[in-house]
Order: structure tokens, then C-alpha cells, then sequence
């Protein structure tokens, strides 16, 4: 089911018949360096475990551009302790949050990371109605940060120790972008 069209870009969900592209994707040793970690390469279990879970609110998706896979995108409405870390507990907003990556390196470079995000951001705060849009990217990823910062998120504040990435706990930025105030 196609979720997202714009242009060449499109967003479908997942499905079974993607567990091989996503391992693909996750042994990768230079998708791994900005999603997951190095040490941390996926084989087809690990993928089903960790993408095809049915106890998950996640809405998962396969990133296409024009016929060809070259990504995922998740999204999802926070949790309580998410709302409590954020610093959101006390307001009754609309929150999600959102993690992707572009696991075709080839497609690296040409800006379409900067149109699913600011793709999915414009879908999150339409047609779902959100709030708000957070998400927590590793504060050495420059590219990333560009990225969402370049869509309109904007740095709220840095989470010391927040993610296990390549053997230490590394510093995250909570990034946001506020529905109110977008020009998504």
C-alpha cells in the first residue's frame, strides 16, 4: 500500500517479501556506520525480530524511488517515557516520532533523504494530524543533521549518553519540528 507520493518518491509499507533488502541494507558496513553500528549487522532473524515484531506501534515502510527500494522510514506516536524525556509529559499534543535511513549508497548524495523526510513530515502533520515530530539523531552525524535541519527541524536540546552506537553511549540531539509553526 502506497502511503506517500511525491514525484519519484513514494512510501509503501512493508512487506515480507522486503526482509532480504532490509538485511541487505543492515549488513552494509556503510549503512551500519549511521543506523544500528557497525557491530551490529543484521542477518534475516535479527531483521524479522527487529522489524516484524507484532507488539510494535511502529508504522513501517520501504522508501521507493521511482520502481527501485532504497530506504525505510518509520513512524510512530511517542510513549509516556518518551514524552517524559522529551520534556512533552504534561501536554496532550499530538507527538510522533520518526527514524529512517537510505540503505542504497548509491542513492546517497542527491537530496532524497531531504525529500522523504520532508515527505513524511508534511504526511505526519496533515493527514495524521501531529503536533509535533521528534526525533533523537547522534550529535556527530552532520549530514543527518543538515538533513532535518534543512526540512525545518530545529535542536531542542543535547541527550548526553542517550544511544548505544559502536561499542559507547553516544550523544543525541533532540530535534523537533512544531506543526504550529512548519511550513512543511
Amino acid at each position: 500500500m502506497i502511503r506517500i507520493r511525491e514525484g519519484e518518491l513514494s512510501v509503501r509499507s512493508l512487506a515480507e517479501e522486503d526482509a532480504p533488502l532490509l538485511a541487505a541494507w543492515l549488513s552494509d558496513p556503510r549503512v551500519l556506520e549511521f543506523y544500528e553500528g557497525r557491530d551490529r549487522p543484521h542477518d534475516l532473524e535479527q531483521v524479522y525480530a527487529h522489524f516484524y515484531r507484532k507488539d510494535s506501534d511502529s508504522v513501517r515502510n520501504i522508501v521507493m524511488y521511482g520502481d527501485r527500494p532504497v530506504g525505510y522510514v518509520q513512524y510512530y506516536e511517542i510513549d509516556e517515557e518518551e514524552r517524559e524525556l522529551y520534556g512533552y509529559a504534561s501536554t496532550r499534543e499530538r507527538i510522533f516520532g520518526m527514524d529512517q535511513f537510505i540503505g542504497e549508497t548509491d542513492c546517497w548524495n542527491r537530496g532524497i533523504g531531504t525529500r522523504l523526510v520532508h515527505a513524511v513530515a508534511k504526511y505526519l502533520l496533515s493527514e495524521l494530524q501531529a503536533d509535533r515530530i521528534v526525533m533523537d539523531p547522534q550529535a556527530w552525524n552532520a549530514r543527518a543533521l543538515r538533513v532535518y535541519e534543512k526540512c525545518g527541524f530545529v535542536k531542542k536540546k543535547l541527550l548526553p549518553r542517550h544511544e548505544w552506537h559502536e561499542g559507547a553511549y553516544r550523544d543525541c540531539w533532540q530535534i523537533e519540528l512544531d506543526g504550529r509553526t512548519s511550513r512543511t
